[in-house]
């Protein structure tokens, strides 16, 4: 519903199958909301439109980032359809969904909020990547924490711990590599050798 001229807004007309003005013959109040009697500016079309405040639900969210993970209740409109893959912002921070469960705890791909028993969601605005940094004959590990869209490139200068590194492979899951680049998202480890 776009905003317009008082008693003229933009709204799906069903016999035009299009979003045209319409100006309101009649408003009334019901239910919290308002029933708008309107006719479409192209077809002459009188009908009836329904507009309710959404209903909130809470959803129950185990939310994950990095090695910790917390349980918190999510808002959302009890008819909004949410699926794995799908981001939003809670505490300021983007998280993406893992995993819906259904009342009768079976995972789903795709729910309506309403009907989610629980979620699980993974921290996606930074990722911690797992360091093996080697100084000769001596190996260590430690971690650095950077956007998913940082690029790291093999056989580049890094600094770590206030010492600078060269980054002598990338591991992505698939395998190891000890040319190219990646966006830090995809790296599962990097491995520095001592400059």
């Amino acid at each position: 519903m776009t905003s317009k001229p008082e008693g003229h807004v933009d709204l799906f007309c069903p016999s035009c199958s299009l979003e045209t003005e319409h100006t309101t013959l009649r408003e009334k109040g019901a239910g919290g909301g308002v029933d708008l009697l309107v006719r479409c500016s192209e077809c002459d079309n009188v009908h009836t439109v329904i507009l309710r405040p959404r209903k909130l639900v809470k959803i129950g969210m185990t939310l994950s980032d990095g090695r910790s993970s917390s349980f918190e209740s999510i808002d959302s409109d009890d008819d909004e359809e949410i699926r794995v893959g799908d981001t939003f912002e809670h505490d300021g921070f983007e998280w993406t969904i893992t995993r819906l469960e259904g009342r009768d705890a079976r995972s789903m791909k795709k729910m309506v909020a309403g009907s989610i028993r629980r979620g699980w969601a993974i921290r996606v605005d930074r990722v911690i990547i797992p360091l093996t940094m080697t100084d000769g004959e001596v190996s260590r590990s430690s971690s650095m924490e950077c956007s998913p869209d940082t690029i790291f490139s093999c056989e580049t200068h890094i600094e770590v711990e206030g010492s600078t590194w060269v980054i002598r492979a990338i591991h992505t899951g698939k395998g190891r590599t000890l040319r190219g680049r990646r966006a830090a998202a995809d790296i599962r480890r990097m491995y520095l050798h001592a400059e």
